[in-house]
């Protein structure tokens, strides 16, 4: 293995043809970090991650220059090295980040940029515990639960029917082919952002079966896609590009003349030089302006937030709930593994299940159950007498098992009632909870249920308790 280079600034260039920033030069300045032993442990972190573990340069970079820089920024205000941290030094710093104020947005660090910024401080000090021990604490700091988010709604990601007719209106007017066209690839293959501007013009392959079929490289773990049939749209679409791009082959440098997504850049650094076209040009850029020339707007009436992302989550949830096997969904989105799949693409897009996972009942001290969650005083009444009897079920409490003088079916069948507004569970019941949740996902892994009923039925359970493990453990632990 190469030896790490001298001085406080690397330039390093990405020579692996495989990636989406092949060629490009990255610059690695250590000299934020004030502490010559901090600085020591940071770049061992760094270079040993990108020649032993393959990570990528620009998820390194990315690491360096932001969440570390933000870490460092405040260990050094503390005057600390990373051995002398503490508990109590994690506290603050989380309460630093809450009241953050993002550089780009203007507003507070959202949720997920907190959560993955203390996560990549918790994957310096895991690597220091095993490669540099002596330089990080010999006692835990983190508690595991620094950002459990009970009260969070359940995000989900996939684009709105409402918001997808939308975009497939303002489709047929939109002006940019590679816009138009790339939209049109992201929605019939679920292809990441990276491997849309990297592939290659010879894509589309003719099959005897399905008519045509896609093959492209994977970036993200370097591996090649299975070909995968494609509706007719998608093929029209990558016949488009290349075909307004022909002209500038000739043009373009040797290692881009069989990119698909080349175009002669208007204005800025490389104005007038024929080249791919950049994430940040294709989604931020003519997104943001896309969204807002079509006037596409949320449920609240807002510009809809479009992500190149979303495509790839909206496909895994219409395959889902249209009953399609989680094996075969791993295989169209290219995931390593059926678990994976799992995690990221379980909620089924369907609205009404939506707002169950936003709200799963009531959950808290049985003790503490206000009267506002029944409909009226003397339900409040039984359910206060009889909450140790009648209305005790294994997993939880129901707060109106008789109506009309009859009891509940559920209650009768000793079915689950997660997606019941009258259902109540408490941290008490945490264990049972995992449990069910551990022999659901057992089944899952293991393929035993499938199509329609697997999608209406079985994924929604999981999700649903996964909102219940996550808000009882914030209960448990005092947040």
């Amino acid at each position: 293995m190469a030896s790490r280079p001298d001085g406080d600034v690397w330039n390093i260039v990405d020579n692996d043809v495989e990636s989406q920033h092949y060629g490009r030069n990255f610059k690695f300045d250590f000299s934020y970090i004030s502490s010559e032993k901090n600085k020591d442990v940071v770049k061992d972190y760094i270079w040993q991650n990108y020649r032993v573990r393959n990570i990528s340069l620009n998820t390194l970079y990315t690491y360096l220059n932001s969440y570390l820089m933000r870490f460092f920024g405040f260990v050094e205000n503390e005057n600390k090295e990373l051995s002398e941290l503490s508990n109590a030094d994690i506290d603050r710093y989380v309460s630093l980040l809450h009241a953050t104020i993002s550089k780009r947005t203007r507003k507070p660090l959202g949720y997920q940029s907190q959560k993955k910024t203390l996560d990549a401080v918790k994957g310096l000090i895991r690597w220091c515990q095993l490669h540099r021990p002596n330089d990080v604490p010999m006692i835990e700091i983190f508690t595991g639960n620094e950002y459990i988010g009970v009260n969070r709604k359940l995000k989900i990601d996939f684009i709105p029917d409402d918001v997808v007719a939308q975009i497939n209106e303002a489709l047929k007017t939109e002006k940019n082919p590679y816009l138009k066209c790339g939209i049109i690839i992201l929605q019939s293959t679920g292809m990441r952002i990276g491997d849309l501007l990297k592939l290659r013009i010879d894509c589309i392959k003719p099959h005897l079966i399905s008519g045509y079929t896609i093959e492209w490289t994977q970036h993200k773990g370097h591996k090649d896609k299975p070909p995968m049939p494609v509706r007719s749209e998608c093929v029209a679409a990558i016949e488009k590009l290349v075909e307004i791009t022909s002209e500038l082959r000739d043009e373009a440098d040797e290692k881009d003349k069989d990119t698909l997504m080349i175009w002669r850049v208007p204005v800025g650094k490389g104005a007038g030089k024929v080249m791919p076209i950049s994430q940040k040009t294709f989604g931020t850029v003519w997104f943001d302006k896309f969204i807002k020339d079509n006037n596409i707007k949320d449920a609240n009436g807002d510009y809809y937030n479009l992500t190149s992302h979303q495509f790839r989550r909206t496909l895994g949830t219409d395959m889902l709930s249209k009953g399609t096997n989680i094996n075969v969904i791993q295989q169209v989105l290219g995931h390593s593994d059926p678990s994976v799949t799992k995690r990221f693409y379980a909620d089924v897009k369907d609205k009404e299940r939506a707002e169950v996972f936003k709200s799963v009942g009531v959950i808290g001290n049985i003790n503490q159950i206000q009267s506002s969650v029944f409909d009226n005083v003397s339900e409040f009444e039984w359910f206060k007498a009889n909450k140790d009897k009648g209305a005790c079920m294994c997993d939880g409490y129901c707060t109106k098992p008789v109506v009309d003088g009859k009891i509940c079916d559920r209650l009768i069948k000793r079915q689950k009632c997660y997606t019941c507004s009258r259902y109540i569970t408490t941290p008490e019941y945490l264990e049972a909870h995992k449990q069910h949740l551990a022999n659901l996902e057992k089944q899952l892994e293991e393929g035993a249920i499938y199509g329609e009923h697997y999608a209406e039925h079985f994924i929604p359970t999981i999700e649903v308790l996964k909102v219940i493990i996550e808000r009882l453990e914030g209960l448990q632990n005092g947040n």
